[in-house]
């Protein structure tokens, strides 16, 4: 075959294969976007619910309630400071960062006024 017989191969391949291409590429974005509300949905909208919930928390929280730290630490708040949170957990005395704060267990006010 010559070169001429190949460009006239590769000139009918060309203009069939074109719309076929545009078809398959809007599926393919169409499928993405899809797929990035389905991540959405399932995994990054309640991750950011939990966020502001564990926000709100340590934003009321107070001296007396019960926490968790984030590496299992279980104490009582004793005072509140900027960014830190001093506990006490069994005999000591500990200093951890707000952000530790995994959760909290018991709040002060709620248990005195089940108990009464």
């Amino acid at each position: 075959m010559t070169i001429q017989g190949l460009k006239v191969l590769l000139a009918d391949v060309q203009p069939a294969t074109a719309p076929d291409q545009t078809g398959a590429q809007i599926k393919f974005f169409a499928t993405m976007v899809i797929f990035v509300v389905i991540l959405w949905v399932l995994m990054i909208a309640p991750q950011r619910k939990k966020a502001k919930e564990l926000e709100s928390t340590l934003k009321s929280l107070k001296a007396g309630d019960k926490i968790v730290t984030s590496s299992g630490i279980v104490g009582v708040v004793l005072s509140i400071k900027d960014k830190t949170v001093s506990i006490r957990s069994a005999e000591t005395k500990l200093e951890v960062l707000k952000t530790s704060v995994a959760e909290v267990t018991d709040r002060s006010g709620e248990t005195s006024e089940s108990k009464s």
